[in-house]
Order: structure tokens, then C-alpha cells, then sequence
């Protein structure tokens, strides 16, 4: 096959362990392990460009390579593979093979990249996708707070559109309390619930022990501690994403997009849209495109998950 790359440089990643292999005009073909730690990796970066290496393929094994391209990417054009699209010959599968296969794939232009954004964007993904983890969080707690008063046969929620609202969380502060009677507590309605309070009265006869107090105030606290968390995490996103005001602005113009999804879409897809030839490409990225898997004229139903979002899924 036709030499695309001239030297290039093979990994096989593991948690503890990186094997590399290298290729090339004027290279002797040679094989080195190393260990992931960080002064190791520097070892392996200072190898790599001593050689004249330029590119550099790895698979993306879990969340391991990520360490490795954060110290390559400044030095060589790493290329992220998913592990789908290079599987050697079965039965013939060390870790020595596979960085050679790597290799041999690499320098012949037979491997296709990942997308990767900058570092900026991937700062401002990590942010995001921790924000939506601790807002479900949240969500996990008050389903939890709302099992514990069904056990106490409070029904509030059968009273309430939202216990966790204005007068719902009232009420519910008062009853942990529990220096209020029943009536006193349902005059804390507000608004349209004014008109429930008998039914709010009634929702409230139960057997609402201190155990049920303690595990509500528990996750309670845990709801508190949480939303501050989401509020700094909201602050440091706010901060990156200055960078790309013209772009999140116009974001907000479609409908149903507002700041936190706006945030969401450049974290995900970032802002060159030169990344993705057509917009076709991007749709296919994002996964709301089908993909086509037919045979002698049947098409079968595709195995997740695609060379898109396998990438993805990593980041």
C-alpha cells in the first residue's frame, strides 16, 4: 500500500500500561513500553519527537487515552480511532501486535480520526455534562423525599402539581418542624392551591415518624449542598463561554434554546463548523441521522453504537 504518512507511531492503551510502536523512513522499527504515569508519558513524548515522529494513532480505550493525547496534542497530530474500525486478524492479538497494526494503518491513511475540539471546548463539555449529572441528582433526592412521605402516607403530590414548589416546600418545611398543626400548615397555600386546603389537610394525615424526619432532612441538606455546587459550576460556565458570545446569542435565536442548551450544543459540537464537511455530517454526528447496513438487497438493523457516538461517548 501507498505510504501516506512518513513517521508515524502506534498505541495501544491500558490503564497502567501504553505500548508504542514505531514506523518510518530512516526508523528502525521498534517496540517500548511505558508506564502511564506522568513523568513516563514525558519520557515517551521526548522518544517520539528525538525520532521526528508527526503522527500519532491510539484507540479510544475508555477514558485512558485521555491523559495521553492532553500531553501529545501540542507536538504531533494524534489521532483518536475508534477501536471498531482497526481490529487485527482474530486470533493474533498481543499488545505488541496492535500498536504494529496501529501503525501499519496509520502510515497508510487507512485510520479516521475522532472528533476531538480544542482544549477550551472540552473544559466547557466537562462542565456542562457535570452540570446535568448534579441537576439529576437533584431530581434522584426529591423522588427520594417523595417516597419517604408516601411511606408516611403523607400525599402531598396527589394535592400538589409540584411538592418542591413555593407552597409545597412551605409545607413541607413546617412539617419537619412539626411545631405547627395540620390546618396551620395548609394555610401556608399559596395562590391557586388556596382553594385545596381541605384537600391539603387530608393529604397531610399520616404517620410521619422522626425517621421520616431525619431522612428528609437529610436529603434535604444534600439538595442544598448540591444546588451550590451547580450555582459555581454555573459561574465557571458563564466565564467560558465569553469566548463565544456572537455564537451563543445566536444560538438562543432558535426556538427552545435558551442559555443552559446553548451552552450544551458548543460543548458538544464546539464553534468550527469546518469540522463537519456538510451539515448532513453533523446531523450524522449528532446521531439523528440512520445509518445503512443492507445485504444483497435486505437491510439489517445496525448495532449500536456507531463510529459517532462511540467518539463521543468518550468525552
Amino acid at each position: 500500500m501507498e505510504t501516506v504518512v512518513d513517521k508515524g507511531c502506534g498505541l495501544d492503551v491500558h490503564k497502567e500500561t501504553v505500548v508504542a510502536c514505531v514506523m518510518g523512513t530512516g526508523i528502525e522499527k521498534e517496540v517500548r513500553t511505558y508506564s502511564t504515569m506522568t513523568g513516563e508519558l514525558l519520557k515517551l513524548k521526548e522518544w517520539l519527537q528525538g525520532l521526528g515522529i508527526t503522527h500519532v494513532a491510539m484507540e479510544s480505550t475508555g477514558v485512558y487515552w485521555k491523559p495521553i493525547f492532553n500531553i501529545l496534542e501540542d507536538s504531533f497530530e494524534v489521532i483518536l480511532v475508534n477501536a471498531r474500525h482497526i481490529k487485527n486478524v482474530p486470533g493474533r492479538k498481543t499488545d505488541v501486535q496492535d500498536c504494529e497494526w496501529i501503525c501499519k494503518l496509520l502510515r497508510c491513511g487507512l485510520v479516521k480520526g475522532s472528533f476531538i475540539p480544542e482544549k477550551d471546548i472540552r473544559e466547557l463539555r466537562d462542565l456542562t455534562r457535570y452540570r446535568k449529572k448534579l441537576v439529576q441528582a437533584v431530581s434522584a433526592e426529591k423522588n427520594r423525599i417523595q417516597k419517604v412521605l408516601e411511606d408516611a402516607n403523607i400525599k402531598l403530590s396527589s394535592v400538589l402539581s409540584n411538592s418542591f414548589g413555593v407552597s409545597g416546600s412551605k409545607i413541607i418545611g413546617e412539617l419537619l418542624k412539626g411545631s405547627q398543626s395540620i390546618a396551620e400548615i395548609a394555610e401556608l397555600a399559596r395562590g391557586r392551591l388556596k382553594s385545596k386546603k381541605e384537600q391539603i389537610k387530608e393529604a397531610l394525615q399520616g404517620y410521619f415518624s422522626e425517621h421520616h424526619r431525619f431522612m428528609i432532612k437529610a436529603s434535604l441538606e444534600h439538595i442544598e449542598s448540591i444546588e451550590q455546587i451547580i450555582s459555581r459550576i454555573e459561574t465557571e460556565i458563564d466565564q467560558k463561554i465569553e469566548s463565544y458570545r456572537e455564537e451563543y446569542e445566536l444560538l438562543q435565536t432558535i426556538p427552545g434554546v435558551k442559555e443552559q442548551g446553548a451552552a450544551a450544543i458548543i460543548a458538544e459540537v464546539g464553534v468550527d463548523m469546518g469540522r463537519f464537511p456538510t451539515e448532513e455530517h453533523l446531523a450524522s454526528w449528532a446521531g439523528m441521522s440512520p445509518g445503512n447496513n443492507e445485504s444483497a438487497g435486505k437491510k439489517k438493523a445496525l448495532t449500536p453504537p456507531t463510529e459517532i457516538s462511540a467518539s463521543k461517548a468518550h468525552w
